[in-house]
């Protein structure tokens, strides 16, 4: 970027030496506009005064029917100076010269000679050279004021109306959520996810249920038919001994089940070369599987066919296994996205038995904290997002009198990120108090009853507004990047 901003310095002075010549042009031909008016009057004087002596009567002329021969003699006047132009000469433009054949470094050595010849000062900062002292002073003026990092103004009604969307979200979780598969909200979730996967089998040929009642078993059956992989093991004999593994949480022990970026890169690696991958015990562990072929020609056609096998298993698993919703069950669906990376954290000693964090982990998604309860965590995070939101755009609005336009609830507002960080911290205080009495000070109960969505939501809230607090006056590379996406968006539009 930086070669790139000093030539355009060399093509700035270029302009300007252009400017400067057409300057001179205008004034040369401004001066020959002057001198021919000069000779056409004194011209017109002497056609006047020939015009004057011809027809004088004291003038008389005769001549005879004889040839006359008039030799004029003009001997020029070697004393006398010739006069000095009064119009000087236009001297040519300097130019960088490059043929076609030149390279972008070429062009970078021609311009750096352009600039020896023509003296320009090349300084660190050439960008200060492409700017007027105005337009330097409005763009750090507006880089101020729209894209530098900001502490929040809030007064005291922004933290009441945070508080208390925190309040409303916090009682939605309490009364609505509650343990997995248990509240109203997690019996929705658990059923639009029995539709999502029904969704997901029609669209992929499944012609619908025998009998009604099992309409998400035969969807799910379905899946595994179609959408089979080699790291599907369910038990300890399966992966030959090498650690304790059930049915109930081999999904999360399988690192290919990860609905995230690391269930598709172990997934993807998985299939490619027969491998399975999984965590126990705080360690990474591989084993072989039988050998694997995934369908496709190439290497990009095998990556989309790894890639829908990964999809089409997940959905496969997602509402639990089709044994068990036939017998009525819930059955064990797929951890949380990242939830499965948990298991690296084999520390501490919890609860009766002193078992690691990793441990607890494990047994808290056996209960029924996977994707689905996920669902359903969110939405009390989501209630009290959207109303955090509404209320500042209200407020600003309706209170403070701004236009439409700015009250927009962008998050790289410093009042309104206050705002969220503050109304989740009240979501994530009234779950942890709730968790806290309900639980007992048990830890897989506390655990199950806490809101983890809104706990990483709250976290990444907090991160930002450290930053920002930090960082007061610096540039705030996010705003930058979105403005630079707006604008990229509006130019190909």
């Amino acid at each position: 970027m930086h070669s790139e901003a000093q030539f355009l310095v060399v093509q700035q002075h270029q302009l300007n030496a252009v400017g400067d010549q057409l300057g001179a042009i205008s004034l040369t031909l401004a001066q020959l506009q002057s001198s021919q008016e000069q000779n056409d009057k004194l011209l017109d004087q002497l056609l006047a005064q020939a015009c004057t002596v011809a027809t004088s009567d004291d003038v008389v002329v005769i001549f005879d029917n004889h040839d006359l021969d008039i030799d004029i003699e003009i001997e020029p006047d070697t004393a006398t100076t010739p006069p000095v132009p009064m119009i000087k000469p236009l001297s040519l433009l300097d130019c960088v010269q490059v043929d076609s054949s030149a390279c972008w470094n070429d062009y970078l050595a021609a311009a750096d000679a352009y600039s020896a010849r023509n003296n320009v000062q090349l300084l660190a900062d050439p960008f200060r050279l492409l700017m007027s002292d105005t337009q330097r002073i409005a763009l750090e003026k507006r880089i101020k004021e729209e894209f530098s990092l900001k502490n929040a103004n809030c007064d005291k009604y922004d933290y009441m109306i945070a508080g208390t969307c925190g309040l409303i979200g916090g009682l939605v979780d309490i009364f609505f959520v509650g343990l997995p598969g248990q509240g109203a909200v997690g019996k929705m979730a658990d059923e639009t996810t029995n539709k999502l996967v029904e969704n997901f089998a029609r669209m992929n040929g499944w012609d619908g249920p025998r009998n009604p009642d099992h309409a998400t078993a035969s969807a799910i059956g379905f899946l595994e038919r179609n959408f089979k992989v080699n790291y599907d093991h369910r038990h300890t004999a399966d992966v030959g001994g090498a650690f304790k593994m059930s049915t109930g949480n081999h999904h999360i022990k399988s690192l290919a089940h990860s609905p995230d970026l690391t269930g598709l890169f172990f997934s993807l690696l998985n299939q490619f070369t027969s491998t399975a991958s999984f965590i126990s015990d705080g360690k990474l562990i591989t084993i072989d599987t039988k050998t694997f072929e995934l369908r496709g020609t190439n290497l990009v056609s095998k990556v989309f066919a790894g890639f829908a096998n990964w999809l089409g298993h997940l959905f496969s698993d997602m509402a639990g296994s089709s044994g068990t919703l036939s017998s009525g069950g819930r059955g064990t669906g797929i951890p949380m996205p990242f939830f499965s990376l948990l298991q690296l954290l084999e520390v501490g000693e919890f609860g009766q038995h002193r078992q690691t964090f990793a441990t607890i982990a494990v047994r808290v998604f056996e209960q029924g904290y996977d994707l689905r309860h996920g669902f359903a965590l969110s939405i009390p995070v989501l209630i009290t997002e959207i109303l955090t939101r509404l209320m500042w755009t209200v407020k600003q609005r309706f209170y403070h009198d701004q236009p439409w336009l700015q009250c927009v609830p962008s998050a790289a507002n410093p009042e309104l990120r206050r705002m969220l960080m503050i109304a989740h911290g009240s979501l994530c205080l009234v779950d942890a108090v709730d968790a806290g009495v309900r639980s007992g000070g048990e830890i897989i109960q506390f655990m199950l009853r806490s809101n983890m969505v809104a706990w990483a939501r709250f976290g990444t809230l907090a991160l930002t507004e450290i930053k920002a607090w930090y960082g007061e006056g610096n540039l705030d590379i996010a705003a930058v990047d979105d403005y630079l996406e707006r604008e990229y968006r509006r130019m190909v539009a």
